[in-house]
């Protein structure tokens, strides 16, 4: 028996789509349990309880990627991460599943293959690399392979996640994107990402806070999510760093300096004049990344 402890991400970053993530101290933990025979699985919704289940679909998967036949499973959820809340909750269910049937085969795959694949099945490496590798990332696939490295971020940055009563699949998300944009949008995002990257790691904080925008998914994926427009302006006029989309949304990721005492404060505030219900959750960067230790 042994228990695998996966951080939650915010993926895409303002510009950085499909490619930039960072992982936070917010955790999914999944203890699993190899047994005689059949499916257990505890503390998740009735509705994910069964052969459907995200962390047993990727088990199977991986089972039948390494020519093995499994025995009974019993999984058991600890989660903290919200379910299509943008913050990586389905990254940690793949990265979990593909690990413990891994380890349940005696770890044939390394590390880097059990990356690889879990980017396979997701279909994108920017939830999954910060997830298992920790930190802010940016990760490519190339023939199959995950390439990444590690953004060092200079100085102390904190974030601030803006969350409202509202699942949002990334399914649903990704289907209001365009198939093509114009050339001077891709170019645009290209020098975002590249101005966002090198401010990071410079402490150029004012080049942060410009280079959150982006013409690729923001401007598509906005209209989904009531007061998205409200909140974004209210931020970029705040003394926050940048305020970006968390991955398909509906998560608002705001970044602040961690000497800012005062920016949080009048967030809640205005938060609370708009409809439904925004909760605000402070989140420091996770640097180690998904943790796996028998119990």
């Amino acid at each position: 028996m042994f228990e695998i402890k996966v951080p939650a991400t915010s993926a895409n970053m303002g510009p950085g789509l499909d490619t930039l993530g960072v992982a936070f101290k917010l955790y999914n933990r999944f203890i699993v349990e190899e047994i005689e025979s059949g499916l257990e699985i505890f503390g998740c919704n009735k509705e994910f309880a069964n052969n459907n289940n995200l962390v047993y679909d990727s088990m199977l998967k991986t089972f039948k990627k390494l020519q093995k036949d499994p025995k009974g499973v019993r999984l058991t959820f600890k989660t903290e991460i919200p379910v299509s809340g943008g913050l990586g909750s389905s990254a940690t269910c793949i990265l979990a599943g593909v690990t413990a049937a891994n380890r349940l085969c005696g770890d044939i795959l390394t590390k880097q293959e059990v990356l690889n694949y879990a980017c396979e099945i997701e279909g994108h490496p920017d939830n999954i690399t910060p997830a298992m590798i920790g930190g802010m990332t940016v990760s490519i696939m190339n023939e199959g392979a995950n390439h990444y490295n590690k953004i060092p971020i200079n100085g102390s940055i904190k974030f601030c996640a803006l969350i409202p009563k509202l699942q949002l699949s990334t399914k649903s998300s990704r289907a209001v994107l365009p198939e093509t944009i114009p050339f001077k949008d891709a170019v645009y995002n290209v020098g975002m990402v590249s101005m966002l990257i090198v401010s990071l790691v410079n402490g150029d904080y004012e080049g942060v806070k410009l280079a959150c925008k982006d013409k690729l998914h923001q401007p598509y994926r906005m209209g989904l999510i009531r007061n998205y427009s409200q909140i974004s302006s209210f931020v970029k006029e705040s003394e926050a760093l940048g305020v970006f989309l968390s991955g398909a949304g509906p998560t608002i990721m705001v970044m602040l300096k961690k000497d800012d005492s005062n920016t949080e404060g009048k967030l809640k505030e205005f938060l609370k004049g708009l409809s439904g219900s925004w909760e605000t959750l402070n989140l420091e960067i996770d640097e180690d990344g998904l943790n796996i230790e028998n119990i």
